[in-house]
């Protein structure tokens, strides 16, 4: 079977979010839909987009679950986007937040390591 993944992030003002996502990701994105959208690429088949929907801004939760959590977590620190929040969970697994300005979550898992 084959799958491709979206997670959506809405945001109030595309123009606005676009330069923090770019920071986050490192990268600009992988592709522009329309005016209103960029989509990221973050592995094969696997994407997260942002899309300007006032309406519902700042309501995301992503998570991603990678095996390299310390060098994700540096690069964006290194790029200005510091971790909002850390959890530490008792079977060795940590979660990583980030926060948007508008206040969307986008989190990344991982083992301890």
């Amino acid at each position: 079977m084959s799958l491709d993944l979206f997670a959506g992030i809405p945001v109030s003002d595309y123009a606005e979010a676009l330069p923090w996502y770019e920071r986050f990701f490192g990268a600009e994105p992988s592709f522009l839909p329309n005016d209103i959208e960029a989509v990221w690429e973050v592995a094969e088949h696997r994407y997260v987009y942002i899309v300007q929907d006032p309406e519902r801004a700042g309501n995301a939760l992503v998570l991603a679950f990678v095996d390299d959590l310390d060098d994700r977590v540096a690069g964006a620190a290194r790029r200005g986007i510091p971790p909002a929040g850390r959890e530490d969970y008792g079977n060795g697994v940590t979660k990583v937040v980030f926060r948007d300005p508008e206040g969307n979550e986008i989190a990344f898992g991982g083992g301890a390591g």
